[in-house]
């Protein structure tokens, strides 16, 4: 563990006490295409993004996004077979947090998207120690579904979703 003072809430020491930050990108422009009532409103990578870039890491006061842990180039939208794939990029190759990430993005992108999107939200290949052990845990339908009802867990994971006042 890196880091000489407790984490949040007093716990045990930040595993990345000084990761670097990253500019936020600005915010997407809505274009006439997308005003129009009339035509079919699909789904787009930079939608998908704009959705998760905001989460809160778990770790620091900051957002996937400012961490360099989700990126634009990295989300992967296919609207008419109802895919969505995200690759996301720990700060460090033994992050503990890695599967709490994945997870938060994951509910975000339940929460967000009508059913019919299969999605797919892996570590980026070759970023960290255990990605093998954590996608393996993420595409698993039934271990989500078993982490989301345990109430300590999901209330870590809405706090890492809630807007950072």
């Amino acid at each position: 563990m890196v880091g000489p003072g407790p984490g949040p809430g007093g716990g045990a020491p930040l595993e990345n006490a000084n990761p670097l930050i990253y500019r936020r990108s600005g915010e997407r422009p809505v274009t006439a295409r997308e005003e129009d009532d009339e035509l079919p409103d699909t789904i787009d990578d930079r939608e998908i993004f704009d959705l998760i870039r905001s989460i809160n890491d778990p770790e620091h006061p900051l957002t996937l996004e400012e961490l360099n842990v989700v990126e634009q180039v990295r989300v992967k939208v296919n609207d008419a077979e109802s895919t969505v794939a995200v690759e996301f990029t720990p700060t460090i190759p033994h992050c503990s947090m890695a599967t709490l990430i994945g997870l938060s993005i994951k509910v975000k992108l339940l929460r967000s998207l009508p059913e019919r999107f299969k999605l797919d939200v892996h570590i980026t290949p070759g970023t960290h120690a255990s990605e093998h052990a954590v996608n393996k845990q993420l595409a698993d339908k039934e271990r989500v579904a078993a982490a989301l009802e345990n109430s300590h867990l999901l209330e870590v994971v809405n706090q890492c979703l809630s807007a950072r006042s």
